[in-house]
């Protein structure tokens, strides 16, 4: 994985064709994976030509559910990882491991595979995907570690709303050997700061927010340079 803000910071943001990903990359200071989202995108192969342009720039692009997470868009992610190599695949919790398993039987390797979940409004407590089965963290982590899960992704984290649920899943993850977290859901300017201290105190690999619709412009569908900078010069300095 790329360099890292204070070795521990990575920011997802997507990317619309290769100038916007190499203009939000420089914006980002390096420290940005350029993604795309699946539900864009009309047939596997026009998404796969889209990661490979996007990789002419990067080493490793992003393939978001789409649709706010939407988790029916789990295979399609799948097909599109295969055809195009992106290094990084967005999964519910519970395809998580089976698209681990997927890519690699497809000789598609190093793909780093997050297990989406979501906060349920108690700290301590998740909820999965798919269900409304809810868990104890500290169980959930426990499951994720055997299944072989790198990093788990929680959304919608509503910008601070779930910030404490966000920070304790971060600290137990830490603790049991998870090598990332991944925020996403109304991250913004005016509260990635906040995010940011609320766990850069923790022994993590890495920590990623998605940071989608807030720096968008919705006339072009390109992420705005601009923004993307503002995020940035927020967490340069947490002194």
């Amino acid at each position: 994985m790329r360099e890292k803000l204070y070795d521990k910071f990575l920011f997802n943001f997507l990317a619309s064709d290769r100038d916007n990903a190499a203009a939000v990359m420089e914006a980002g200071s390096g420290y940005v994976v350029p993604g795309i989202v699946s539900d864009k995108f009309d047939s596997i192969e026009t998404a796969a030509e889209k990661v490979a342009e996007l990789k002419s720039v990067t080493d490793m692009v992003s393939i978001g559910l789409g649709g706010g997470g939407n988790t029916a868009n789990w295979k399609k992610v799948l097909d599109i990882a295969v055809a195009s190599n992106p290094g990084h695949i967005n999964q519910p919790f519970e395809t998580a491991t089976y698209a681990k398993g997927y890519v690699d039987g497809k000789g598609i390797p190093k793909q780093l595979v997050n297990a989406l979940v979501q906060p349920t409004g108690e700290v301590g407590k998740i909820k999965l995907a798919n269900s409304s089965k809810i868990l104890l963290v500290e169980d959930f982590i426990e499951v994720a570690v055997s299944l072989g899960i790198e990093s788990i992704k929680m959304m919608p984290v509503k910008g601070t709303q779930h910030l404490e649920e966000l920070i304790y899943l971060t600290q137990i993850a830490a603790a049991k050997g998870i090598r990332g977290v991944e925020p996403a859901g109304g991250i913004d300017a005016s509260n990635i700061k906040e995010i940011i201290n609320g766990v850069k105190d923790i022994d993590i690999a890495f920590f990623m927010p998605h940071i989608f619709g807030s720096t968008i412009d919705k006339l072009t569908g390109k992420t705005i340079p601009s923004k993307v900078r503002e995020i940035i010069s927020e967490v340069e300095d947490l002194s």
